[in-house]
């Protein structure tokens, strides 16, 4: 399918519901990123902003990209609202087209997952290149599909944390992986319905 296409479907599914007012962040993100000194992150597919915003709180300088120009527009808008216009940068990126520029402490990527075509082992090799020494890259992808989610169906497939690390190919002499698991947590979806999930977490480190 095309770049428009893709670009309709995340702007009207954005356009459809709400903006956020107090978006959350992910929890895999907030237990990762405790005690580490803030730097420069960039968040990939960063959606309503609840990662950015709270990445930002704690001090660091956050380039957030989306495919969505409904979703950068609301997140600036309520960055800068929240007098953090000055650590949030908000910017639409396909990421099949173009990545943000620049080098990073650490990288997010929660749940990059598309009903488009995405070659995402190349996004996430990008992202590890664009890793400073000693930054992290975090990939947080569903591991099953909440009753409300988009990506329902009997062919869903959840690629293991392990597959996703050696889908990205890395040189093991400079990018470590340090985590690789699969815990569950409960998730809370639209109109405050819950339900058990699974996570697949890794988290990739360069070490040179």
């Amino acid at each position: 399918m095309s770049t428009t296409d893709a670009v309709t479907f995340w702007d009207d599914l954005y356009a459809a519901r709400p903006a956020a007012g107090d978006p959350q962040p992910n929890a895999r993100l907030t237990e990762t990123v405790e005690g580490l000194p803030p730097g420069d992150a960039l968040d990939l597919g960063c959606g309503d902003g609840g990662d950015a915003l709270w990445l930002a709180g704690q001090g660091w300088r956050v380039t957030a990209a989306d495919i969505s120009a409904v979703a950068v527009e609301r997140l600036a808008a309520l960055a800068r609202s929240r007098g953090l216009g000055d650590r949030v940068i908000a910017q639409r990126h396909d990421l099949r087209e173009s990545f943000p520029r620049g080098g990073f402490d650490l990288i997010c990527a929660h749940y990059l997952h598309t009903p488009f075509d995405l070659d995402r082992a190349t996004v996430l090799r990008s992202a590890a290149h664009a890793l400073r020494r000693g930054g992290r890259l975090l990939v947080v992808d569903h591991g099953s599909a909440a009753p409300w989610s988009w990506n329902q169906g009997p062919d869903v497939r959840y690629p293991s944390p392990r597959e996703v690390a050696a889908g990205i190919d890395l040189d093991p002499a400079t990018w470590t992986v340090e985590r690789a698991d699969a815990p569950r947590r409960i998730a809370t979806g639209p109109g405050g319905r819950t339900a058990e999930v699974t996570d697949h977490v890794l988290l990739i480190r360069r070490t040179a």
